[in-house]
Order: C-alpha cells, then structure tokens, then sequence
C-alpha cells in the first residue's frame, strides 16, 4: 500500500541540540521529506512521531513529528532586520491606529529628512495611516508611534512569536514549545 502525503501534511518540529525549538514565528518546521533525509543522513534524533508510515521497496518507518539536531547551533545574537521582524517585532499592528490590515512600514523620520531604514526608525504601518504621514515628521502631522520603534532582541522576538501561534499544533509538539506556561498539578 502507497501513502501519498502531501508536502505540507505531517510537518516535523526542528528543535535544537538543547531540545529548544530553532524558532518560534515562524516556527522552526520542517517537511516531512526534509526530515527523513535529516534522518537517513544522521543529522537528527527522533523524539517523537506521527501514526503515519512510509514505505520504499526496502525502507518503512514512521514519520517524525519532532526531531532534534544531533549539533547544537548557536542561535543569532541580533535578529536579523527585515520586513516580517519588524512586524514581529510591532506584533503585526498600525503603530499609528492598531489596525492588522494592510501592513507596510513607515520611516517615522522620512528618508527624504534624512530618516535611515534602521530598526529604531522604522514601524509597521498600515496603507492608509502610511499614505497619510507621506512624508511629514510625526510632530508635523500629530502621529506619533504608540510604540517607539527599537532593535529588538531574539528573546523579544520569540516573545512576540508566542502570541501568534500556528493554525496546527501536533500534540506531541506541545511539550516543546511553551515552557514558561504554569504546568497543571
């Protein structure tokens, strides 16, 4: 009997040497084809698994649900600083009005006044509070970011990261991603 699983079926946690996930938003996953060559090629350690079994002519085997990495990697020290982080970072909201539609970014200093596209001049903005501001200080037009916009670090990321979790979370997952959670007694 053939299994055809698609490539977003049966997605595998990646977890770190130290049993800590590589990310959490994104959460750090992999595809299950992804896996079982990490598998084969001695990369990983299997945790835990799903119901589901694949088969070749001469190899059969469950297909992981979490595995970690036989060699620790050594998480970034600054995250890096693009688009989606700095929504993350902004927790996916106008900094101007709230709004979660039609995220762009805004320099609060306009390039054109000399403003640079660095993490402590740069928010999530919607589409119309960003064509409002054009390119006017915050004093001139009266909008001020609610939040000051800063360089964050990986830990306030993966914070954020852990307001938005995933649409799916496989239950042998669960154990691994939210350890600072009050355990039931």
């Amino acid at each position: 009997m053939t299994i055809h699983v698609s490539p977003e079926a049966c997605p595998a946690l990646v977890l770190n040497a130290d049993f800590r996930p590589l990310s959490y938003y994104p959460l750090s996953l992999w595809s299950w084809q992804d896996a079982i060559k990490a598998v084969c090629l001695d990369r990983v350690n299997i945790v835990s698994h799903y119901d589901t079994i694949i088969h070749s002519p001469s190899f059969e085997m469950k297909l992981p649900s979490v595995v970690s990495l036989r060699d620790y990697v050594k998480p970034a020290r600054h995250p890096a600083f693009t688009r989606f982080n700095v929504f993350l970072r902004d927790r996916f909201q106008c900094q101007y009005c709230g709004s979660k539609d039609e995220l762009t970014f805004d320099h609060v200093i306009p390039r054109s006044k000399g403003g640079l596209t660095t993490w402590e001049n740069v928010v999530a903005a919607c589409a119309p509070c960003n064509l409002r501001k054009a390119n006017r200080l915050p004093h001139e037009i009266k909008m001020f970011p609610h939040q000051a916009p800063y360089a964050p670090s990986v830990h306030d990321l993966h914070n954020n990261g852990r307001l938005f979790p995933p649409n799916h979370l496989h239950q042998s997952w669960l154990d691994f991603l939210y350890w600072d959670i009050e355990l039931e007694p």
